[in-house]
């Protein structure tokens, strides 16, 4: 058997029955498989796919690249540089690999962090966020009635929780043993 892989050679030879699985043998027509040119490529195939690539996206803010990669990408979003505790954040992440935990998980920290940082910067400039309509609780209470409120009575349940175990440490009087 060599590397490359031919159409024949996934042909069902049991010739079994299965048009009852919805979507059943949908690839096996080669003149409907977008992939099956990309599946044989000969080396003459590939000439006059030599092309110049554009020019770059000026850049006059902080792109992170990833270590991965020589290149930075050729386009990027300009509206949100990395900034605050969650740039820095996104800067130690951008230093692992793609494939490390040590890398997808403080990126995700960072997205929650730099969530709090907009609300603060909201609140700094005057403008009071409307949580509501910014989280989508219109649509959810709308088509998901039944679990939003369980949510929500949960969230209340730990945020109370919180608040008064956090009351209960500020008032306990410290003990003198002297």
């Amino acid at each position: 058997m060599t590397d490359e892989t031919r159409p024949e050679e996934f042909s069902d030879k049991s010739k079994k029955d299965y048009s009852h699985i919805k979507g059943w043998g949908i690839a096996r027509d080669s003149e409907n498989d977008p992939t099956y040119p990309m599946k044989n490529r000969l080396p003459e195939d590939n000439e006059g796919y030599n092309w110049e690539r554009p020019p770059l996206q000026p850049m006059d803010i902080e792109v992170l690249k990833s270590v991965e990669r020589k290149n930075y990408p050729a386009v990027f979003g300009k509206t949100l540089p990395p900034s605050g505790l969650s740039g820095v954040i996104r800067r130690a992440a951008f230093r692992k690999s793609e494939s490390s935990f040590g890398r997808w998980v403080p990126l995700i920290l960072a997205d929650r962090i730099n969530m709090v940082e907009g609300i603060v910067d909201d609140l700094k400039h005057g403008v009071v966020p409307n949580f509501f309509k910014e989280r989508g609780w219109k649509a959810e209470w709308k088509y998901n009635r039944q679990e939003f409120v369980i949510k929500s009575a949960v969230a209340v349940a730990v945020g109370a929780g919180l608040l008064s175990a956090l009351l209960w440490s500020a008032n306990k009087k410290p003990t003198n043993y002297h």
